[in-house]
């Protein structure tokens, strides 16, 4: 049987949001913050950060295991996330044998086009 972690709602992400992390992070990348920089590199806009969309992942499994329990957490890029966008984080429970449990994880963009960004994986113990 495989147990679902409760879903977490995050955002919408702003422009300030990316703008602040990116001041957190020292990532200045002018693709992140300069929208005539973003639009001439051929994207629509500015877009987040991709470490910011796993810091949002990051805090849902800390908030569920429990910082101090988690062991591993790694993630795979899938798509930007864009200002306005927000942000959906789920999990599942594919193995706990009793002392350590593992979880399946993604986010999505919520809304009428909801569409996969982010995938991971957190390892923890009990």
């Amino acid at each position: 049987m495989i147990d679902q972690i409760a879903e977490r709602t995050f955002g919408p992400i702003t422009r300030t949001d990316i703008v602040r992390y990116a001041g957190a992070g020292g990532d200045f990348n002018p693709i992140h913050h300069d929208e005539v920089f973003a639009t001439a590199a051929g994207y629509p806009s500015v877009f987040a950060h991709g470490l910011l969309t796993a810091g949002v992942l990051s805090t849902f499994v800390a908030d569920w295991l429990g910082l101090a329990n988690l062991r591993r957490f790694s993630v795979r890029y899938v798509d930007q996330v864009w200002p306005g966008d927000s942000l959906v984080t789920r999990g599942e429970v594919v193995s706990d044998d009793g002392e350590r449990i593992t979880a399946r994880l993604t986010v999505h963009v919520a809304g009428a086009d909801p569409r996969l960004v982010l995938t991971g994986e957190a390892e923890g113990q009990r």
